[in-house]
Order: C-alpha cells, then sequence, then structure tokens
C-alpha cells in the first residue's frame, strides 16, 4: 500500500508570509477559542492571560465580540452567545466532505444498528462533522460539532497514525495524555505504538478510554491518492460489544463503506 498523506491542516497556516497576516483577526480567535468547559465566562483579565494579550486588547475584542452578538456580559463577566455557532455552521455548510459522506453513513448505520459518525483530527481533538443513526435503535454517538480529547476515541490513534513518523513523535510530545477512565491510556510511547498498529490496518479499536462502558471503532477515510480526510467510527456499549464481537461483527462494513467511499473522493 502507497504511505498516506494526510491533508494539512491548520498546520498549513504556517507557510503563509508573515506580512500576509491580520494579527487583529487572530487574536480575535484565540479569545473565541479561550471559552470552554471549564472556562464558559471570563473576565477580561482572565481572557488576556489564556490568550497571552494584554488586559486592554482582551478587552476591545471582547466588547467588539458582544457588539457584534457573538458574546454577551454582565459588566465584569463574559460569554459566547449562540451566534458563534454561525462560524462552524458556515464550515460545515460549505464543506463537501459531510454532504458527501451522509447517505453512506445512513446507510451503515441501518446495516449495524448502531450511530455512525464522521470526524477529523483537529490539533489535539477529534470533531465530529456529520452522524447518522438508525431509527430503529436508541441513537448513542457525538453530535455534529462535538470535540473530543483524540487520545481516548477510536479515531484518534488511527488519525494521529496517519501522520508521518516525525510528526507523529511530535503531537505525541505536545499531547496531554489526561485521565478519563481506569483504562486511558497516558503513556505517549504505548499511544504512539497503538497509533502506529491503527496506521498498518487502517482501522482502530479503542476500549472504554472515555466513558466507562462504551468503546469505540473507527476507520480510515482514505481517497484514491492515499491522502486521508478522517475517519467514520461508531461508539458502542461494551456491554453488548465485546472486541471479538466488533472486530467480527462492525469492522468488516465500516472497512466496506471506506471502501466505497475511496471510489467517489
Amino acid at each position: 500500500m502507497n504511505e498516506t498523506r494526510v491533508i494539512p491542516g491548520p498546520a498549513g497556516a504556517s507557510r503563509v508570509q508573515p506580512q500576509d497576516l491580520v494579527e487583529g483577526l487572530a487574536k480575535g480567535l484565540r479569545v473565541i477559542e479561550s471559552f470552554d468547559d471549564e472556562h464558559p465566562t471570563l473576565t477580561a483579565t482572565e481572557c488576556a492571560g489564556r490568550c497571552g494579550i494584554t488586559r486592554t486588547a482582551a478587552r476591545r475584542h471582547l466588547l467588539t465580540l458582544v457588539h457584534l452578538g457573538y458574546a454577551a456580559t454582565d459588566g465584569k463577566r463574559f460569554w459566547l452567545s449562540a451566534r458563534v455557532l454561525r462560524l462552524a455552521n458556515s464550515f460545515l455548510d460549505a464543506t463537501r466532505l459531510p454532504r458527501l459522506v451522509q447517505p453512506f453513513l445512513q446507510e451503515l448505520a441501518e446495516a449495524t444498528h448502531e450511530t455512525v459518525n464522521l470526524s477529523v483530527l483537529d490539533g489535539h481533538e477529534i470533531t465530529y462533522l456529520a452522524r447518522s443513526h438508525s431509527a430503529r435503535v436508541l441513537s448513542v454517538g457525538y453530535q455534529r460539532g462535538a470535540r473530543a480529547p483524540a487520545h481516548v476515541v477510536a479515531p484518534g490513534p488511527l488519525l494521529a497514525g496517519m501522520l508521518a513518523d516525525e510528526e507523529l513523535e511530535a503531537w505525541v510530545r505536545q499531547h496531554d495524555f489526561a485521565v478519563h477512565t481506569p483504562n486511558t491510556i497516558t503513556d505517549p510511547a504505548l499511544f504512539a505504538r497503538h497509533a502506529r498498529t491503527a496506521r498498518a490496518r487502517a482501522w482502530c479499536i479503542w476500549e472504554q478510554q472515555f466513558k466507562p462502558g462504551y468503546s469505540g471503532v473507527a476507520a480510515a477515510l482514505v481517497d484514491r491518492r492515499d491522502r486521508c480526510h478522517g475517519a467514520i467510527g461508531m461508539a458502542v456499549s461494551s456491554s453488548t460489544w465485546s472486541r471479538a464481537d466488533i472486530e467480527a461483527r462492525l469492522v468488516p462494513p465500516l472497512l466496506a463503506t471506506v471502501a466505497k467511499l475511496r471510489a467517489v473522493l
């Protein structure tokens, strides 16, 4: 098999010449990204610390976001508004991949009676771009736009493994291997070995790494030029699906689905 190449992500921006960058826009985006589950509200001082900018600059950016409707404030603390979702929806509406993959996800969901997701590696997180589930079973999976630490969900070691060896080594060095369950792999070298195994197979089973009682399986979505566009996978109940069952009954239809998609990517 030819060596699989990952389509450049945000790192590709490093090729842009400094004089062509708009620093104000970059700071504004960092301000938006400074809000997360652990920091749903921020003061200007807290935002400045998280973004590495001055308090005055942080306050001006936050007030601009409030003026444009992307944030709200009580005069001291700030938080993002629902309007920020427009930014994500612009990407999801404009990109071809989720629309192309959706019918294949639905077909696989109906065949397996499980929720099926399309995901990509975004830095050190997995982002879910599309999903489909069978109407005959309770939906289990990640909503479109959801994010998860890459080391604890099945697409993570698979897509990290698709990086070149030197990129994988750098990725592992920089990643925060936080513990989520007693089974979470926190040894960078061990994770890298799993990632290389997943690369060789082009699929991965990841058991109870993120939430107790749930396992995941994912297969690489590779086009005819051997470029990896993401992963198609499922999160399933460990009480229903043993590793042997996943490998015997879910991996084959997953691989068949990505093979069909390979022909149209």
